[in-house]
């Protein structure tokens, strides 16, 4: 049975897919008939996210191809928005652990004993001993 469906390319943690018609038996990054678009789950500013060829998509289905679930789902996305553009995104947060070491501590604000608390409790024996 032929199938349309993802095959994952990109890097650790980046994934990017294309849509492809292939046999159901072969591995999902393995053999392909043809390459029909795109889909980049991650994309970000003025970066396609997703691109189908949608006549071949049709003629696959009337050979008799199965669409996988996602990729019917990203057909429908695709006949109701069309290409256009990512949405833009936010940076990421910076992570306040690498701000952390640029940053001075106010003494005692940690609550370990500092230079300031030692000299008071000097002055504290001194006066007991006289």
């Amino acid at each position: 049975m032929v199938k349309i469906r993802l095959q994952r390319g990109g890097a650790k943690k980046r994934p990017f897919y294309h849509i492809v018609v292939t046999d159901m038996r072969n591995g999902r990054d393995g053999r392909y008939i043809e390459r029909l678009g795109f889909f980049n789950p991650v994309a970000i500013g003025g970066e396609v996210p997703l691109r189908l060829d949608i006549e071949r998509i049709e003629y696959w289905k009337g050979h008799g191809a199965q669409l996988s679930e996602r990729v019917t789902n990203l057909v429908k996305s695709f006949n109701r928005h069309g290409e256009g553009q990512a949405p833009a995104r936010a940076a990421p947060p910076v992570s306040k652990a690498k701000e952390a070491p640029n940053q001075t501590v106010p003494a005692g604000a940690t609550g370990d004993q500092s230079a300031e608390a030692a000299p008071q409790a000097d002055e504290n024996q001194a006066g007991a001993a006289e």
